[in-house]
């Protein structure tokens, strides 16, 4: 294996398909029609799920943050990023799209967020005048599972590849809320490479982009530094073997890559001559990780 750090700033890291530039203008333009932004974060990497060119664009906009997939991540840490936007004036709620918890809340919030407003147009005499809220985030955040639940129906078209939402629709909440759909946007750069790493390791960008191996062996890294105890149990491999492992007199990279080799023997990801086949014991650690199997994980810490 040759060292990792070296491969991955090697990586190219730019991913801008052609859609994105025009959905960016879109969502500019709809801006101007709507009351309040409904920006949806992964709970695991708020910052790094958050596109800066959006929240740009929507400064002068009301706003709600929706943490979602909340059940995947740490719940201290979601606590910790809840208090971290209400410190920048910014309401935020915890939402789980696939079990619907925290749904009713997120209903709430954006009724009391336009609460004052509404008074103001009855004051006018426009009585009964639907709120109007753009939903957005960026691919893979949940944004169609989030939509289908608050609507209470299927109502956008769900995949598992990012970015398949693509068509612009309004979506009826209640007798209070409409909801403006929009496709999700990445933005042309990211702003480090450890963002890209993120947007990976949840599957925001394809591991076309970055290569499957190189992303787990960063999330191997991060697990051992930051949640060993889960790594441990899910792949069944002892803290004795991982200090060994540390302690080997070779660079830090051959030491956690050995590491994540144990993990494929242990999940019998063994081929010819009783090597590991590392392609196959990436692909487990990453969706195991993105399906929450190794437990609740927040890569971002504020």
């Amino acid at each position: 294996m040759t060292n990792k750090e070296e491969s991955y700033h090697k990586s190219n890291i730019n991913w801008y398909p052609g859609h994105m530039a025009k959905t960016k203008r879109q969502i500019e333009e709809d801006l101007k029609i709507v009351d309040i932004v409904i920006e949806l974060l992964d709970s695991r990497i708020p910052i790094s799920s958050q596109n800066p060119d959006i929240m740009q664009l929507t400064k002068r906009k009301k706003k709600l943050i929706v943490l979602n997939k909340a059940d995947l991540a740490d719940e201290n840490k979601n606590q910790l990023w809840i208090k971290y936007f209400e410190r920048r004036e910014v309401p935020a709620v915890l939402v789980d799209s696939n079990s619907g918890k925290g749904i009713e809340k997120c209903i709430k919030q954006i009724e009391e967020i336009m609460s004052e407003d509404l008074k103001m147009q009855a004051n006018k005499g426009r009585i009964g005048r639907k709120i109007k809220a753009m939903v957005i985030g960026i691919p893979n955040v949940g944004k169609s599972s989030f939509i289908n639940k608050i609507a209470q129906k299927s109502s956008a078209k769900i995949g598992n590849m990012p970015g398949i939402t693509k068509q612009k629709q309004w979506i009826r909440v209640n007798d209070k809320i409409e909801l403006l759909d929009t496709p999700g946007v990445l933005w042309p750069k990211f702003e480090n490479e450890q963002v890209a790493l993120n947007l990976a390791f949840t599957g925001t960008i394809k591991d076309t982009i970055l290569e499957k191996v190189d992303i787990a062996y960063y999330l191997t890294k991060f697990l051992i530094e930051n949640y060993r105890e889960k790594l441990c149990d899910r792949y069944k491999i002892t803290n004795e073997l991982i200090e060994q492992k540390l302690s080997q007199q070779q660079p830090e990279n051959e030491n956690i890559y050995e590491i994540m080799l144990e993990i494929g023997r242990k999940r019998g990801c063994i081929i010819s001559g009783g090597n590991i086949d590392e392609e196959k014991t990436a692909g487990i650690l990453l969706d195991e990780f993105k399906n929450g199997k190794l437990g609740k994980i927040t890569i971002e810490i504020c």
